[in-house]
């Protein structure tokens, strides 16, 4: 069975849209795109490279598919381009765009279940970079085995968070963490069950 694996760069209060520049994703109005470019550092930059070492495909939301595509087909020399224009990209959107960043592969219909046949099959594990509606809905049906979470020390106020209103209460469990010299944490969770509850009173 193929491991699914979730990448993800979040502000201190939990926003994921648009780390990488102004105009992303400006979605309701968010403007505060580019939010990780000033704390991103070279162990920011190992991070992501380690995760990125076993040989994987992706799985995309069609927003993020598109930045993606924009970006990495023309940046080959770049430290990562190899392993994401190698990978095949299983793409799940409700339209039938374009797929031009090849190998590419449409999910569509029933995208939940598209992605539990994916990880019965044989091959590399599956990992989703950003993707927040698509990670949503992955995260309510438990099809992510891990999450490493690269926590940015900053704060926008609004935009779209990976854990928003409808998240289903769970346990975590910390497999591997440390700061990165500009203040990034980065860990590394596995789900550990339903959330357990209790009591510090007498």
């Amino acid at each position: 069975m193929r491991m699914l694996r979730a990448t993800t760069f979040l502000t201190l209060d939990g926003v994921m849209q648009a780390p990488g520049g102004p105009g992303e994703d400006d979605e309701g109005g968010f403007s505060h795109g580019g939010w990780s470019v000033g704390s991103f550092d070279d162990e920011v930059g190992e991070a992501m490279g380690t995760f990125m070492t076993p040989p994987f495909d992706l799985v995309l939301g069609r927003k993020t598919y598109d930045i993606f595509s924009s970006y990495w087909p023309t940046a080959p020399e770049e430290e990562g381009s190899k392993p994401l224009n190698d990978a095949t990209k299983y793409v799940a959107s409700r339209g039938r765009p374009r797929l031009d960043w090849e190998p590419s592969v449409l999910l569509d219909g029933d995208v939940p279940e598209a992605v539990r046949r994916l990880k019965q099959d044989d091959g590399p594990e599956l990992q989703v970079h950003g993707s927040g509606d698509l990670l949503q809905t992955l995260i309510r049906h438990g099809l992510v085995d891990e999450f490493q979470l690269l926590i940015f020390p900053v704060l926008v106020g609004t935009g779209k968070r990976l854990f928003a209103d409808g998240t289903i209460p769970a346990a975590l469990e910390l497999l591997e963490s440390r700061v990165s010299p500009s203040g990034v944490l980065i860990g590394r969770y596995r789900p550990a069950g339903p959330l357990t509850t209790g009591s510090f009173g007498a």
